[in-house]
């Protein structure tokens, strides 16, 4: 979850994610991922999630008998995901453009909208070129992508705020449709002493970026990867017009 707009981002965010974030239906996408992976070969070995966050995924992945390594810039998300991740899970602090692993693997998956977090084509590109050095041959990457349908019909420019019994969220979002930029100004206000009811505040600013399929395809090909398959989120059925998450297969050519 990175780039150069987005530097800082997950800190103070970080510690009330999963509480915010609740919604989200992690036990139907691991289902979703491990079909995909098990329908590739991928049965077993080395599988490293990119922008891993607070590790629920990798922590899921893990748990179905992979060698998971979870990668993310944000050391405050991975001090969370330690405590969620086996011991023998690999948690690597780095900048998934500039990925670097100690051998390759046999998969690598990136889940809620961490490839829009990518939010210029030579960012997408650069990560692209990592995946395919570091995936063994005939090895996939399976990643999501929030839609410009999405960004423009369901998020759009509007205020979301949520109030918990410890914890606020302000969500201030403003889309493009020029250039395809979503940027989101996150206010957090987090009970940090119970006693005297005292709330810290945090603020931060992230990037995303909606892109089409065919801009997918072809940065994806000038890696090295070839696009095995795009799906409607959570489908084998190819994208609609108002499909709101879309999900890539590529693969490293054999």
């Amino acid at each position: 979850m990175e780039d150069n707009n987005n530097n800082g981002i997950y800190t103070g965010f970080a510690y009330v994610y999963d509480k915010f974030m609740d919604n989200i239906p992690y036990n139907e996408w691991h289902s979703y991922i491990h079909m995909l992976l098990k329908e590739y070969g991928i049965i077993n070995g080395i599988v490293a999630e990119l922008a891993c966050g607070t590790g629920t995924m990798t922590s899921m992945l893990a748990a179905d008998g992979y060698d998971m390594i979870g990668i993310d810039i944000s050391y405050d998300m991975l001090g969370i995901a330690r405590g969620k991740c086996p011991g023998n899970v690999l948690l690597l602090q780095q900048d998934i453009r500039e990925l670097d692993l100690y051998g390759s693997a046999a998969a690598m998956v990136c889940v809620c909208d961490g490839m829009n977090y990518m939010d210029c084509a030579d960012s997408l590109y650069k990560v692209f070129c990592k995946v395919n050095t570091f995936l063994d041959y005939g090895g996939i990457f399976i990643f999501d992508l929030k839609t410009r349908y999405f960004y423009e019909n369901v998020l759009g420019s509007r205020i979301i705020a949520e109030n918990r019994e410890d914890a606020s969220l302000i969500w201030e979002n403003e889309f493009d449709n020029e250039t395809g930029q979503n940027e989101y100004l996150v206010t957090i206000y987090s009970l940090c002493d119970e006693e005297s009811g005292l709330f810290e505040r945090y603020e931060e600013l992230h990037m995303q970026k909606a892109y089409s399929i065919e801009e997918i395809k072809g940065l994806a090909e000038k890696a090295g990867l070839e696009t095995a398959a795009v799906y409607n989120a959570f489908t084998k059925e190819e994208p609609k017009e108002d499909s709101e998450r879309v999900y890539f297969i590529l693969k490293k050519y054999e």
